[in-house]
């Protein structure tokens, strides 16, 4: 019996997996408040009432895509921002951590910029939650650094929050550095990525010396 109820979890798990998948690929080109579920269930090859088996309706399938896009990144976020070496060593490290993610993960990246400020309230709230969280937690770990002796846990948390903002625009920004890149557009694509990325540490070179003398 409990084989059975395993092999059908197993299979369930697999469906729902596919729902998600089928729903990020048709959302490469379009927002999800235009998305059908039945659009969803064709593109899987199962009924519509095996939607429901899932996911209460699109918003809440749309909140698992935002789970499943953001987070597993929290170690990630903080590697990026928390990290050792000079400060240079650190921008480079921090801006090579996005920019290898979004080449990794396109299409969940492209998803989290456009439903960001989107139509459908619940992805929205999701996807302020997980940012909120990322900025708590660097805040955290950026009091622990022996240059935030001194500083307010209000002040960490707005140093934070500019951290984690930088991060999303700047994978955004990548993102359209490549969008629609093919043959000879290749190697202009690959030199907006680099302009994006140059200016992405100087930005980020630019909130580390306003860090150092913030308590001035």
């Amino acid at each position: 019996m409990s084989h059975t109820l395993g092999i059908r979890q197993a299979q369930k798990q697999k469906t729902r997996q596919a729902l998600l998948d089928a729903a990020l690929g048709l959302l490469e080109h379009q927002s999800l408040s235009s998305l059908g579920l039945r659009e969803v269930t064709r593109a899987v090859g199962v009924a519509p009432a095996a939607f429901y088996r899932h996911f209460k309706d699109t918003a809440d399938l749309g909140v698992a895509l935002v789970e499943e896009a953001l987070g597993s990144l929290h170690e990630t976020i903080r590697a990026a921002i928390v990290t050792t070496g000079g400060s240079d060593e650190r921008i480079d490290r921090a801006v090579d951590l996005i920019a290898a993610h979004v080449r990794a993960h396109p299409a969940h990246v492209r998803f989290i910029a456009r439903e960001r400020h989107g139509g459908v309230a619940p992805v929205r709230a999701a996807i302020g939650v997980q940012l909120r969280r990322f900025a708590d937690e660097v805040a955290e770990a950026l009091g622990a650094d022996p240059e935030s002796g001194g500083w307010s846990a209000a002040d960490l948390r707005m140093l934070a929050g500019v951290y984690v903002d930088h991060m999303v625009m700047t994978a955004s920004a990548i993102l359209e550095a490549g969008a629609g890149a093919d043959g000879d557009e290749e190697a202009a694509a690959r030199r907006a990525e680099e302009a994006v990325l140059a200016t992405a540490r100087r930005q980020l070179r630019l909130v580390t010396l306003g860090r150092r003398h913030w308590l001035d």
